[in-house]
């Protein structure tokens, strides 16, 4: 699917070995990728590229998925689609993140084709 304006996607994840395949599977897709390793650096990269999407992680270091989060929907010219991805299987987060406007919510691990499927969905309802 190649999408015109190419759309962005930033994916904040502290776990490199999962960055990688995501990436080359959303550019193969036609998306433009950024990434960040944490949670502070992908607020900084939301802030200056203003993705259209987010994969946010749950667990990371130095600021959590939630927090990252928070950071979006304070600032309010801040309006990227939202999918979080994480290791944890606690009802409690899912709960979290919707009530913080997440659009999905995957556990890990996940099949990659369903992730892109979900991206494309998100960017094509836009």
């Amino acid at each position: 699917m190649n999408i015109s304006p190419q759309k962005r996607v930033l994916i904040i994840d502290d776990d490199a070995g999962l960055i990688e395949p995501l990436q080359l599977a959303l550019e193969a897709a036609g998306y433009k990728v950024l990434t960040a390793c944490d949670g502070i650096e992908g607020v900084m990269k939301i802030e200056r590229d203003a993705p259209d999407l987010v994969l946010l992680d749950l667990v990371m270091p130095r600021r959590s998925g939630l927090a990252v989060l928070d950071s979006i929907v304070d600032n309010k010219q801040l309006a990227p689609r939202i999918i979080m991805v994480t290791g944890s299987n606690e009802t409690k987060y899912r709960g979290l993140a919707k009530e913080r406007g997440v659009d999905r919510f995957f556990p890990k691990p996940y099949h990659i084709e369903d992730l892109i499927q979900a991206v494309n969905e998100l960017l094509s309802s836009d």
